[in-house]
């Protein structure tokens, strides 16, 4: 195994630690595993928490910052934070007028937000909780009841961040939240399997001239395995499994998304594919994000997410942020 870690047992906190001296923007608490904005709680605003396993950076650390998230709350590598994590974060964003909190649909994240959520309301703090299940790959797989939660999470986390930032009220902020995951769907393709520093392999089994169609940000099984396909090949399988679904009647944000191994040139060549199978297919393209946002450790491969969006989400969209891993505007 070739990492650029100690010992396993220490690789999140060391991120941590390294996220801290890069980000001085941030609070990171290496202890208590809670990354924040240094100006939290931030007056008269809805507080943003999200979270998740490690592994998927910059995913959700890196979305910490004004017009996105007001604190992250990382687990151990692909697995879920604590409810005392999420407890502590949502009190540390509070600032009277409530906190929504972003969970990604698996199994233990569930389970933990909504614990977190009731020890958060003991302290006083109105939580309210949306769930990200974008994936139309599969129902139900490794970690999860229903719909896994994927790329859509980014533009959940934006949209619903900036109208946070804009003074919007808890019950608008999670109206938003939820419209644009009933507006997303996605499609994951793996060419190689990713590899966790406790296990040192692969996670799974990826024969040389094979991808698998359709997996999870956790190297989950997909809908398919099938032979190496072309760029454009690929563009085709992915976007008509998300148009099977969504049959977008507005135009649509775009992310073109890196798994971890993937370079920017071969992502960019895809997301040319991406635009000509919407073009073909009739659908309107208002906005584009290529690059790797939700990761999976070094697997190689790419996920394509569609967001149908009226001029309100739009404004969302292109409103300020300033975060490690998303800035414009500002």
């Amino acid at each position: 195994m070739k990492m650029l870690i100690n010992v396993p047992e220490t690789v999140v906190a060391d991120a941590l630690r390294g996220m801290a001296a890069a980000h001085p923007d941030l609070t990171v608490d290496v202890e208590n595993r809670i990354v924040l904005r240094r100006d939290a709680p931030v007056a008269d605003k809805v507080g943003l928490v999200s979270g998740g396993g490690s592994g998927h950076e910059p995913l959700h650390g890196g979305f910490v910052g004004p017009g996105m998230l007001d604190a992250a709350c990382p687990g151990e590598v692909f697995t879920s934070p604590v409810p005392d994590q999420m407890a502590r974060a949502a009190a540390a964003v509070d600032s009277g007028r409530g906190v929504l909190f972003i969970v990604k649909n698996y199994t233990g994240d569930v389970l933990n937000f909504d614990m977190a959520a009731e020890l958060a309301e003991d302290e006083g703090v109105q939580v309210a909780k949306v769930l990200v299940d974008d994936d139309v790959a599969v129902s139900g797989s490794t970690y999860t009841t229903g719909r896994r939660g994927t790329g859509a999470t980014l533009f959940v986390e934006k949209l619903a961040g900036a109208a946070a930032e804009a003074g919007a009220p808890l019950e608008r902020v999670e109206a938003i939240a939820r419209r644009v995951n009933e507006s997303s769907r996605s499609f994951g393709v793996a060419l190689d399997a990713p590899t966790t520093p406790a296990k040192g392999s692969p996670t799974f089994d990826l024969p040389p001239g094979e991808l698998e169609l359709g997996i999870g940000i956790h190297g989950e099984p997909g809908r398919e395995r099938r032979g190496m396909m072309t760029s454009g090949e690929i563009a085709d399988f992915a976007v008509d499994a998300v148009l099977e679904d969504l049959r977008p009647s507005l135009p649509v944000l775009v992310l073109v998304n890196g798994m971890g191994a993937t370079p920017l040139l071969e992502l960019y060549g895809f997301a040319a594919e991406v635009h000509r199978v919407l073009g073909e297919r009739g659908v309107s393209v208002a906005r584009t994000l290529v690059g790797s946002y939700v990761t999976s450790l070094d697997m190689a491969g790419c996920s394509v997410t569609l967001c149908q969006a009226d001029e309100e989400l739009l404004r969302l969209w292109d409103a300020p942020v300033r975060t490690p891993g998303l800035r414009w505007g500002m």
